[in-house]
């Protein structure tokens, strides 16, 4: 069965991933409540996140597309550093990583009207930030870059001069862990990427 792959997403960053890996999709933006429930890890919250961005499209869909919801997060010290609301946020969230090593959390989620979620993942990497002085952290901020994105970094963009080394998935920290999503694509049998003859499906 030719599926029809939906991501459930308006980031750019997400887009611009699959679109590298030459999978055909198109983009619907979801809805979803980003308010952490009490007691929630960061892992619990950006898991949930993940389906209900999926889910909210999904639901609108017939049974042949499949929809791919994803969320990231920026976790220092347990504490989860999303999109900063403002300039002054955004200084705070790069003091707080300035120098320091915090993780990045993507889940992502693949939902498929009626039968619900076929899988649900969460893949962290570790991000090592090199010192910040107080006129770095003010120059990166008046390029705006850091305004939609979460940790107040981009490390695909000009945020690349801050992060000294990386363990771990480098996608995963652009938004979109693709060696994770393409092998549970694989598996539920929606992708192929190349067949015997090399040729992409």
């Amino acid at each position: 069965m030719n599926y029809k792959i939906i991501l459930a997403s308006s980031s750019p960053r997400r887009k611009e991933l699959l679109d590298t890996v030459g999978i055909q999709f198109k983009i619907v933006s979801p809805s979803a409540d980003e308010t952490m429930i009490a007691n929630e890890s960061p892992e619990d919250f950006a898991l949930r996140v993940s389906v209900e961005k999926a889910s909210s499209v999904s639901r609108r869909l017939d049974g042949q597309c499949v929809v791919i919801g994803a969320d990231t997060v920026v976790v220092v010290d347990g504490e989860i550093l999303g999109k900063p609301s403002d300039e002054d946020e955004a200084a705070s969230m790069l003091n707080k990583i300035s120098g320091r090593e915090h993780r990045v959390l993507t889940a992502f989620s693949i939902v498929k009207s009626p039968e619900g979620v076929l899988h649900s993942e969460i893949v962290s990497t570790r991000v090592r930030v090199k010192p910040l002085a107080a006129h770095e952290i003010e120059g990166y901020i008046k390029t705006g870059e850091p305004m939609d994105k979460a940790g107040a970094y981009g490390i695909q963009g000009i945020g690349s001069f801050m992060v000294r080394e990386i363990e771990g998935s480098y996608t995963n920290v652009v938004g979109l862990p693709l060696v994770e999503l393409l092998q549970a694509l694989g598996n539920l049998g929606i992708v192929e990427l190349f067949s015997a003859d090399g040729c992409q499906k």
